[in-house]
């Protein structure tokens, strides 16, 4: 199935992705310092160190779905609970993202986060199925096919 492909993709995005986010932190981090701006009379070296720590902290976050990703492809296995939680809320930041964006970024940022949506949503999905074959949807005859449950009004 094509499904592992998509999830190392989807992970190498999400990797240089976080890298990307960290850079652009730092680079703003380094402005605010280097001009000595300020903010509604915030302290600087305060906006220098809170820019870092928000570069970091969601880099640190796109990187963790990033190798989980990774793992998903490398292992061929759906996703735990809190693997799964994690990516959705990925893709819901990727999607709240993109729609800010095409605003104040142009349209294409907002193709970017939603191709990384795209890719991340395709995985879980891709993924999802497997569950559902295991546990099985109806009782089996002695064939071994399935049947349906008889329809109640």
């Amino acid at each position: 199935m094509a499904r592992r492909p998509v999830a190392v993709v989807a992970a190498i995005v999400l990797l240089v992705e976080a890298v990307g986010i960290v850079l652009i932190n730092g680079i703003l981090a380094t402005l605010v310092d280097n001009q000595n701006m300020s903010l509604a009379d915030l302290d600087p070296g305060a906006m220098v160190v809170g820019t870092w720590v928000m570069g970091g902290v969601f880099g640190l976050y796109l990187a963790t779905c990033g190798v989980l990703c990774l793992v998903m492809g490398l292992r061929d296995r759906a996703p735990g609970r809190l693997a799964r939680i994690l990516l959705i809320s990925c893709a819901i930041v990727h999607g709240v993202l993109g729609a800010l964006t095409v605003g104040l970024v142009g349209w294409d940022a907002f193709a970017f986060l939603m191709v990384v949506l795209a890719l991340i949503v395709l995985t879980l999905v891709s993924y999802g199925k497997e569950k559902e074959k295991k546990r099985g949807t109806g009782a089996e005859n002695g064939n071994g096919a399935e049947t349906e449950a008889p329809a109640t009004a």
